[in-house]
């Protein structure tokens, strides 16, 4: 159940307990109470158009429209809308940290979706099509982020065994070297949407890992690394 804008004020916690009554998997978002003042129950906190500096063990949302609107604005512009890198760029380091995003869109008055909301839309969904595996039903790891030798900022998530390392920059190498990332020797690297295993060395602390020719693989906003052994560290 989720509220907005703290109402009804003085009523939350019998709308809460009916809830829960009546539904027993139901949860509730943090929004009965804007301010914290009045110390209430809720299993999602809900920041809006920010996200976190680390993981957040209890379950959180960020929420956000794809401009400043909640809502259709005819005075929108690409200037003024998150573009489809930034809002995968966004929506990866959210699930990294244990969140969901819950992103808002508008219809105009005819009902129909504009052309710059369906741009980001086809984005990020052609984006899942090939790295989705690294998103749904996935889990946060003992980190959330690194940054490698080369300036690629990674975010890492988990899925039935296998982590997977989020690269939201482009490399402009076939060289990646991430510090702290020790993996187990058996361990099978690959990228998604990209054919073959990735050749990669332990030296000491740091992985290396040689990546594709990026000329050869379709440009994306992000690209994932399948890492088929999760590390400890």
């Amino acid at each position: 159940m989720w509220n907005d804008l703290g109402y009804p004020v003085g009523q939350a916690n019998e709308i809460i307990a009916y809830f829960y009554n009546h539904v027993p998997n139901g949860v509730v978002n943090d929004r009965f109470d804007l301010s914290r003042q009045f110390g209430l129950h809720f299993d999602f906190s809900t920041p809006e158009y920010s996200q976190l500096k680390q993981i957040e063990p209890k379950k959180w949302e960020s929420t956000r429209g794809l401009g400043y609107s909640f809502g259709y604005n005819q005075n929108d512009t690409d200037l003024n809308m998150i573009s489809v890198d930034e809002l995968v760029d966004s929506f990866v380091d959210i699930v990294s940290k244990n969140g969901n995003l819950l992103l808002n869109i508008g219809p105009n008055a005819d009902g129909l979706i504009s052309k710059l909301q369906t741009e980001r839309l086809l984005g990020l969904g052609k984006w899942l099509d090939v790295n989705g595996e690294a998103i749904f039903g996935s889990r946060y790891w003992i980190r959330s982020e690194d940054v490698s030798t080369q300036g690629i900022r990674v975010r890492y998530t988990t899925n039935k065994g296998n982590l997977y390392a989020v690269l939201l920059d482009t490399p402009m190498s076939q060289t990646l070297t991430i510090p702290g990332l020790i993996l187990p020797k058996n361990a099978k690297i690959t990228m998604l949407g990209a054919k073959g295993k990735l050749e990669w060395q332990q030296c000491g602390q740091n992985l290396f890992v040689t990546l594709p020719d990026m000329s050869t693989v379709k440009k994306s906003p992000a690209y994932t690394l399948k890492i088929s052994q999760i590390p400890l560290s």
